[in-house]
C-alpha cells in the first residue's frame, strides 16, 4: 500500500516537472514561413550556348546540361569537373552526369569549373555550391518548435500540452493507484513507464528524409522548376528576336471543290432512270471520266408517238415508190440518162436513213457519262425516276484538289500564301486564287487552292484562313501554343529567367498566320519564351 503511494506520487512529479520545464521560456507563436527544406543544394550557370546545374545528393554531383537558347537536353557530351578533388570525368547516365563528391561537407562552400565538349560545342562553366550546415540533433528534455519538426523530421507534441498534460498525469496516477490495490504493482510500473515515454516532450523522433527537388509557385507567381522535372514536362524555349512580319488577317471560309476536278451529271432530256450493268454508283465510289453512270429512257407523250407513226408509215411509203421507179429506170436504161438513175438511188438512200433514224430515236436512251475523274459526292438516281433536264443525277469531286472560298469585308492587296485553320484540326497551306468584284452580302469574295494533298477535307467544310498580306509589321513570332489565358483573362506567356525559374509575363498578341502569332508588347527581344509544355508549366501550383 505504501510503495503504491510513493510509487503515484512519483509520478505525478514527474510529470509535472516535465510539464513545467517543457514551458520555461518558450514562445508558442505562428511558425515561420516555410522554405524549401526539400530541395537538394544546388548551383547553376549559364552561357551563350549551355546551361548547367550541380545538384549534391547522397555524397555525389548531378550535372544536368541543356542548351541555352531551345532549353534541349544535352545527354552525349563530355563532361570534365574540376574542384577539391582534381579533375574528375563525369559518367553519364540516363541524360544526367555523375561525379563522387567526398569533400561534400555540409556548411562548405566549393567553387566548381566545369568544362563540357558536346559536338562542336566546347564551353567552359563555373559555378561556387553552398552546402547548408548541418542542423542540430534537439536535446532530451527541450521542446520541439514546429518550424524544427518540420525542418529536422521530429515527432512533437501538439501545441499547448502542458495543461493537458497534468490531467492526463492525474489520470495515469489515479490508474496505477487503482492497480497496486489489486497486487498488480508490475503491470502499473509499466502502465506508468510508458506512458512517460510517450508523453515525454524532450525526446523527439528523428526520420531520415531524402531531399526531393519539388516545383513549387512563388507569392510573385513565378515557378521554380527543376531541369528534372523540366525533362519530365518537355520544355522548349524560343530566344526571342525582333523582325518584319507580313501582316495577316483572319477571313470566314468554306472548302468548294475545285472548279476543274469537279462535275455534274445531267441528262439533257426528261425520261426515265434506268442503271447501268452493276447498278449506280454510290456515295464514296471512284469513277473516271467517260464512265457510263445511268441511262435515261425518253419519256414520249402519246401524241408524240401518233406523230412519229405517221411520219414512219409516210417514210415507208415514199421509200416505196422511189423503189419502183428506180426499178422501171433500170429497165429503160435507152430512154433515161444516167444522171436521173443515180438521183433515184441518192433519193432512195436518204428515205431509207430518216426512216432508220425515227426508228432508232424511239428505242435510244441517253447515257450519262462522268465528265471528270474522281470520288462521287452526291446521288439522286433511283430506278425509274423520272428526271427532267438539267437535273443534277450525280455529283463528282476529286478528293485531292480543293479550293477555298472566304470573305473580305475590307480591300486588300494579299500576298501568294495563306493557311487554312479548321476547327479542332491541323492547319494547312493555302495558294492565292483572286479575288472577285461582286459585292456578296457586303463582302469581297476571295479563292485559295489548297497546297499539297487536301487530307480530311470536304466540300462546304467551314474553316478560318489566315490570308498574308502584301503590307509588314514588326514584333516577336511565337507559337500558338506559347500564348496561355491567365486568371485574369489576359494573354500570358511563360519566360525563362533562369536555369529553374520561370515568369509570367502578360503580353499583346496579334494574329500572324495558322500556327503563330505576333507578339507585340510585353516581352523585349533576347528573352525566352517557353514554347513546348507551357499548358503543363501553368497548372503547377
Amino acid at each position: 500500500m505504501h510503495r503504491s503511494l510513493a510509487l503515484a506520487s512519483l509520478v505525478l512529479a514527474l510529470v509535472t516537472t516535465s510539464a513545467a520545464r517543457g514551458h520555461d521560456g518558450h514562445d508558442h507563436g505562428a511558425p515561420p514561413p516555410p522554405v524549401s527544406a526539400t530541395v537538394a543544394p544546388r548551383a547553376d550557370a549559364s552561357s551563350a550556348d549551355l546551361e548547367m546545374v550541380v545538384v549534391a545528393r547522397g555524397g555525389a554531383l548531378e550535372i544536368l546540361i541543356d542548351r541555352f537558347r531551345d532549353n534541349q537536353p544535352v545527354t552525349d557530351a563530355v563532361v570534365e569537373v574540376d574542384g577539391p578533388a582534381g579533375v574528375v570525368k563525369a559518367t553519364a547516365e540516363g541524360g544526367v552526369f555523375r561525379v563522387p563528391a567526398p569533400w561534400a561537407e555540409p556548411g562548405r562552400s566549393v567553387d566548381l569549373a566545369v568544362t563540357v565538349q558536346a559536338g562542336d560545342v566546347v564551353d567552359v562553366l563555373t559555378a561556387t555550391l553552398s552546402l547548408p550546415p548541418a542542423e542540430p540533433k534537439p536535446v532530451a528534455g527541450s521542446v520541439v518548435t514546429p518550424a524544427e519538426a518540420s525542418e529536422t523530421g521530429a515527432t512533437m507534441l501538439p501545441d499547448g500540452f502542458g495543461g493537458w498534460g497534468l490531467a492526463l498525469a492525474g489520470f495515469a496516477a489515479g490508474l496505477v493507484v487503482a492497480a497496486s490495490f489489486r497486487r498488480r504493482a508490475v503491470v502499473a510500473t509499466a502502465l506508468a513507464g510508458v506512458f512517460l515515454l510517450g508523453l515525454a516532450p524532450g525526446a523527439p523522433t528523428q526520420a531520415a528524409e531524402t531531399p526531393r527537388d519539388l516545383a513549387q509557385r512563388f507569392p510573385d507567381g513565378s515557378l521554380f522548376v527543376p531541369k528534372s522535372s523540366q525533362r519530365i514536362l518537355g520544355l522548349r524555349t524560343l530566344f526571342t528576336e525582333i523582325a518584319d512580319h507580313p501582316t495577316t488577317v483572319e477571313l470566314p471560309g468554306r472548302v468548294i471543290p475545285d472548279p476543274d476536278g469537279s462535275g455534274v451529271v445531267q441528262p439533257s432530256l426528261a425520261g426515265r432512270l434506268k442503271p447501268p450493268p452493276g447498278g449506280f454508283p454510290r456515295l464514296g465510289a471512284a469513277v473516271a471520266a467517260g464512265d457510263v453512270l445511268a441511262f435515261v429512257e425518253p419519256a414520249v407523250a402519246a401524241a408524240d408517238v401518233t406523230t412519229q407513226h405517221q411520219q414512219a408509215r409516210e417514210l415507208d411509203q415514199q421509200i416505196a415508190l422511189m423503189e419502183r421507179r428506180l426499178e422501171r429506170y433500170r429497165q429503160i436504161t435507152n430512154s433515161i440518162t444516167r444522171a436521173q438513175i443515180e438521183d433515184a438511188e441518192v433519193e432512195l438512200t436518204g428515205l431509207k436513213a430518216r426512216r432508220a433514224n425515227l426508228e432508232r430515236r424511239e428505242r435510244a436512251s441517253e447515257a450519262l457519262v462522268a465528265p471528270v475523274s474522281g470520288v462521287v459526292a452526291a446521288v439522286a438516281a433511283i430506278a425509274g425516276q423520272i428526271a427532267e433536264p438539267n437535273t443534277i443525277v450525280f455529283r463528282i469531286v476529286d478528293p485531292r484538289r480543293f479550293w477555298v472560298e472566304a470573305l473580305a469585308y475590307e480591300a486588300h492587296a494579299f500576298a501568294p500564301r495563306a493557311d487554312g485553320r479548321p476547327a479542332g484540326g491541323e492547319s494547312f497551306p493555302l495558294a492565292f486564287v483572286g479575288s472577285g468584284l461582286s459585292d456578296r452580302a457586303q463582302a469581297v469574295p476571295v479563292h485559295f487552292s489548297v497546297s499539297g494533298e487536301a487530307k480530311g477535307l470536304r466540300a462546304g467544310q467551314l474553316l478560318t484562313v489566315a490570308a498574308t498580306l502584301a503590307e509588314t509589321r514588326g514584333g516577336i513570332a511565337v507559337p500558338r501554343a506559347a500564348v496561355l489565358r491567365g486568371a485574369n483573362g489576359r494573354s500570358l506567356v511563360w519566360e525563362h529567367t533562369n536555369p529553374e525559374r520561370f515568369v509570367p509575363r502578360e503580353v499583346r498578341v496579334e494574329p500572324l498566320d495558322g500556327e503563330r502569332v505576333l507578339i507585340i508588347a510585353g516581352v523585349d527581344a533576347g528573352r525566352r519564351i517557353v514554347t513546348g509544355g507551357a499548358e503543363l508549366l501553368n497548372q503547377i501550383r
